[in-house]
Parts: structure tokens; C-alpha cells; sequence
């Protein structure tokens, strides 16, 4: 015998064709008893239900985009691990465009793939979308939401980085640091991606309020990894004719890559140089980093969530939106200040 069709399905089970498909489609309207009967008859014959079939029915794939500016990064891919377990146990494919920084690329991408109608819903991870572009996303009825960047029209989960920034800042500065450096992202960074920018905001207020001066050479960038932070970690410690007692880098990576230079000239941390990070990253912890944890994996769980509700696939109050009626809610995400070794009162 070929291939169990539904109608085989149903004639086992003694149910309609109509029945069987909502039972095996996990459709609310069918009783137990029938779904069991369906269930049972499916698995006699290793009837395997098609996904084509009932996604032209419903039209629904069963698949959402994830937009990432780089996928190798740790927030990156934290976020995606938080969005592809929340989307598998939902029954969700997840599919990942990385669009790096090639304006053609990110065009390809939100023209024809999220155009071609393959995807339910997609979501923008720290990608500064133009109006244009999110207009075109809600006018195919698509629900966006926003991790890290603000999207107008669409919704946004994200933290306060000014804020966390300054609080960061504030407390090396509470410690008794008066030299404070700050390692910041790339200029080119910026771009799409406005976090440098914003937590350098944050650090310059902390600094501002206080009294304190900014030193030119104390304002040291690199590209948000460790190694990249070493060199020029290296280089703050060793060139200036006065060493700042503290460094706040913008990321945890960029303080693990401080930590690192700092041993090399002979610098203990805390007792010689203090050092804040930003991010939760799990080597923190080996490094005895104070921190902000923004739990990545988590805003990734989140927006997941938020998209299935929005589908009416979840449990959510905001099903209540209808399919492709943008909801519009910015989430601030919760964070905590994890204090460890890395900080201390400046030497004396």
C-alpha cells in the first residue's frame, strides 16, 4: 500500500475527514475521545499530516524570520537561542536571515524573502529599521517585533541602555574613581546599531554629574569582542602618561579583554584597576566581572512569545489585536546589577 492519506485516516477511525484534520492539527473543536480515535488510526497507518496542505488552509507556515545583524556574536546568538527554543516547542520553524552590514543584503531580505509571504511573523534584532521598511512589514499583515532597537510601529523589546550605563558608571564613581576610562564600539558600529552610543551617553552623565573631567585619551573603542578589547586594552594601559584607576567597557566581552591586558602589565583587579562590563555574559562569572545582566536568551524567549500570541497561537491577552494589526508596545526588560570582584575602592 502507498502512502496513508487522510481520508484513509478518517475511515479507520470511523470520523469524518473534516474531524480527523482538526484533531491531528491540534485544533481546539474536536473531542478527546475523536482525537484519540484519529491519533490511534494516524499512527496504525504512519499517517504523517502534511504541512503544505494545511498551511495553504490556514494560511499560516508555521515559520518566522529572525533578522540579526551577525549571528557569531555572543548577544546575537544568545537571543537566538531564546527564540528558537520557544519557537520549536510551539511547533514553529524558525528561519534566520544574517544581514551583516550590507545595505543590499538587509534589502534582499525584507523585499523578497519576508515579501514572498513564506514567513508568519518576523523579528529585528538591533537593526534600525527606516519607516519604509517596517510600513512595507505591516502592510503585508506581518507582526514584527523589535529586540534591542526601537521600530516604530512595531513592538520593541529592549532595555534602558543610557540608563544602565550611568548606574554602571555611578558606581565605580560611588567606589571613589576619579580616572575613569571607557571602552566603547567602532564608530561604524553606530550605524545601524545605536547601543555604543547610547552607553556612552550614559557613562558621560554619570561623569558630567559628578565633576568629573572626560579625558580624551581614557575614551578607547574596539569591535565588542576580546580580543579586540585586549589590543586596545593594551594600549590605554600602556601609553598614557597617567593610568585610569577604573574602566567601564560597554560590553562584558570588551572587560573580560581589559582583565586580560591588564595582567600583562602586572595590574591586579580590583586592587589596581577596576573594571564594570555590561551584558550578563556566562564567562563573567569565571572572571569575577561586575556587570548588568540583560539576559539575552530571555528578550529572545520574550519577543518569541510575544509573536505567538500575536498569531493567537499563544496564551496571551494580544491575540485580541487580530492577525496583522500591528500592536505597538514597547517593553522596557528587566536587568540586574550583579556585583562581583572586579570593582573595588581605587588604590591609595
Amino acid at each position: 500500500m502507498g502512502l496513508a492519506g487522510i481520508k484513509d485516516v478518517a475511515d479507520r477511525a470511523g470520523l469524518s475527514v473534516a474531524t480527523v484534520s482538526r484533531a491531528l492539527s491540534g485544533k481546539a473543536n474536536v473531542s478527546p475521545k475523536s482525537r484519540q480515535l484519529a491519533q490511534a488510526a494516524a499512527k496504525e497507518l504512519g499517517f504523517v499530516p502534511s504541512y503544505h496542505a494545511s498551511s495553504l488552509a490556514s494560511g499560516r507556515n508555521h515559520n518566522v524570520g529572525l533578522v540579526v545583524p551577525f549571528v557569531h556574536r555572543w548577544y546575537f546568538s544568545s537571543v537566538l537561542e531564546g527564540v528558537s527554543t520557544t519557537l520549536l516547542d510551539a511547533g514553529y520553524d524558525l528561519t534566520l536571515y544574517n544581514v551583516g552590514h550590507q545595505p543590499e543584503r538587509r534589502q534582499s531580505v525584507l523585499n523578497d524573502f519576508l515579501l514572498r509571504k513564506r514567513l508568519d511573523a518576523v523579528i529585528a534584532v538591533a537593526l534600525v529599521l527606516s519607516e519604509a521598511e517596517i510600513k512595507q512589514l505591516l502592510a503585508i499583515h506581518r507582526p514584527i517585533v523589535g529586540i534591542g532597537g526601537a521600530l516604530a510601529g512595531a513592538s520593541t523589546i529592549r532595555i534602558n541602555d543610557a540608563g544602565l550605563s550611568r548606574m554602571a558608571a555611578d558606581h565605580l564613581i560611588r567606589l571613589g574613581h576619579t580616572r575613569v576610562a571607557h571602552m566603547t564600539g567602532y564608530a561604524e558600529l553606530n550605524q545601524d546599531f545605536k547601543l555604543p552610543g547610547l552607553r556612552q551617553a550614559g557613562f558621560e552623565t554619570a561623569m558630567k554629574a559628578a565633576g568629573l573631567s572626560i579625558r580624551p585619551e581614557w575614551q578607547v573603542s574596539a569591535d565588542f569582542t576580546i580580543q579586540g578589547a585586549y589590543a586596545s586594552a593594551r594600549r590605554l594601559l600602556g601609553t598614557a602618561s597617567e593610568r585610569p584607576t577604573a574602566v567601564f567597557a560597554a560590553s562584558d566581552e570588551m572587560a573580560i579583554g581589559t582583565i586580560l591586558a591588564a595582567r600583562d602589565f602586572g595590574l591586579r583587579v580590583p586592587q589596581d584597576l577596576s573594571v564594570i562590563g555590561m551584558d550578563g555574559h556566562e564567562l563573567g562569572e569565571v572572571f569575577g566581572l561586575t556587570t548588568i545582566n540583560q539576559d539575552a536568551r530571555g528578550q529572545g524567549a520574550l519577543a518569541a512569545k510575544l509573536l505567538l500570541d500575536r498569531l493567537g497561537t499563544g496564551t496571551g491577552q494580544s491575540a485580541k489585536h487580530g492577525p496583522g494589526i500591528p500592536a505597538t508596545d514597547d517593553q522596557e526588560y528587566p536587568t540586574e546589577f550583579v556585583i562581583r570582584t572586579s570593582t573595588a575602592v581605587p588604590p591609595a
